[in-house]
């Protein structure tokens, strides 16, 4: 079959679909990629994936420049006349079906989070439902990463039964990411939060949650591993953060190419974000056999099971937070490294990265008689 993968960044397959994109190659489908070009093209390229440009403004919803990206949709699908088309993030999962329709490809969205304009409440809450409820109407599958947006989809008539399907975030490849050897310190721990450098991940809480945990714990340390993102219109300047700093509250690590030796060296991953669609840095950190922190809501609950593989607080809350790193710290070497072999044990069985990959494999085999091609 001639597949194509559409994304509002090419670097998001690189990271997150490449294990797709080489099982895909390895049934001998032909692949190719529509999204806006960066410094990952070559090596999707070298894969033996075939990229095309996609000209796009990848944030917000602007209502005078969603009708053009609508068109430049529609007429890549015309040009590239694929069998199937699997996309990802919000603009090309919704103005991406509309255009698929209106070519007659069948369309696989992977809903991947909700964004920020389907939680806002008000009129561009209602614009946005509407979106997804024209766009996702009689398509022949639908993709969730957990189970809770799957739920909601359902239940406000956005999909139908049929149509959801859940799916363990984008999978874990169990082997790069094996787990790793518990630190032997026996002092006050290293909490690590792994995320872009935005309100909406709970950052703010992080910092409120180390000023109140070393103010009895002065030996314990919160470290911050992630980007600025100054588009995003909750994010926190660098500034900012130099000032935790020199406060002494927070050591900032910037950003690394690979986040492995950092959540080694980590004895619990802290993720207190609002709402997650699969939390990466949490499924890696457990995949490593490391300890969890996160917020009780949808994505991060579907990763952590409460005082089973870390703890769970309530969202928006240092308070919360601040207590469930404590209640940490008073755990035994052992019980915490108890506690990570669980997370692991629970990657092995939900989270590998083949369930992922035999899902759509699965869907594909279904949609090859519509489109006329034998599937592998």
């Amino acid at each position: 079959m001639r597949i194509l993968l559409t994304v509002n960044a090419s670097w998001n397959i690189w990271n997150f679909r490449q294990p797709l994109v080489e099982a895909l190659l390895a049934d001998r489908h032909e692949v190719r990629l529509l999204a806006p070009r960066d410094e990952t093209v070559p090596r999707l390229e070298a894969l033996g994936c075939e990229v095309h440009h996609l000209e796009m403004n990848a944030k917000g919803l602007n209502p005078l420049q969603e009708p053009l990206t609508l068109l430049r949709l529609r007429r890549h699908f015309r040009s590239l006349r694929p069998d199937v088309i699997l996309s990802f993030t919000i603009k090309n999962n919704i103005f991406g079906a509309l255009a698929a329709k209106s070519a007659g490809i069948p369309f696989i969205p992977n809903v991947t989070g909700l964004g920020t304009a389907f939680l806002s409440g008000g009129m561009l809450e209602r614009v946005a439902v509407l979106l997804y409820k024209t766009a996702f109407r009689g398509l022949p599958a639908v993709f969730f990463q957990n189970e809770d947006d799957r739920a909601l989809f359902v239940t406000r008539g956005l999909v139908t039964e049929a149509q959801a399907r859940c799916l363990p975030g984008s999978g874990i490849d169990l082997e790069r990411f094996a787990a790793a050897p518990y630190p032997a310190r026996r002092d006050a721990p290293h909490f690590l939060m792994v995320a872009r450098l935005l309100r909406d991940k709970g950052v703010l809480e992080y910092v409120e949650a180390a000023r109140r945990v070393r103010a009895q714990h002065a030996g314990a340390r919160f470290q911050l591993l992630g980007a600025t993102d100054a588009e995003n219109r909750s994010a926190i300047d660098r500034a900012t953060v130099a000032g935790w700093e020199c406060e002494g509250v927070i050591e900032y690590l910037g950003t690394v190419e690979d986040v492995r030796p950092m959540i080694e060296a980590a004895d619990c991953v802290v993720l207190p974000s609002y709402r997650e669609g699969a939390p990466r840095t949490l499924i890696e950190a457990a995949a490593m056999a490391r300890p969890l922190i996160a917020t009780d809501v949808p994505g991060c609950r579907a990763v952590v099971e409460h005082r089973q593989t870390g703890f769970l607080c309530a969202a928006r809350s240092g308070e919360s937070l601040a207590a469930a790193c404590t209640e940490f710290i008073s755990l035994a070497p052992e019980a915490r490294a108890a506690l990570g072999r669980a997370g692991r044990a629970k990657m092995e069985c939900e989270f590998g990265q083949s369930i992922v990959v035999d899902a759509y494999r699965s869907l594909l085999a279904e949609l090859a008689p519509r489109t006329g091609r034998a599937a592998a």
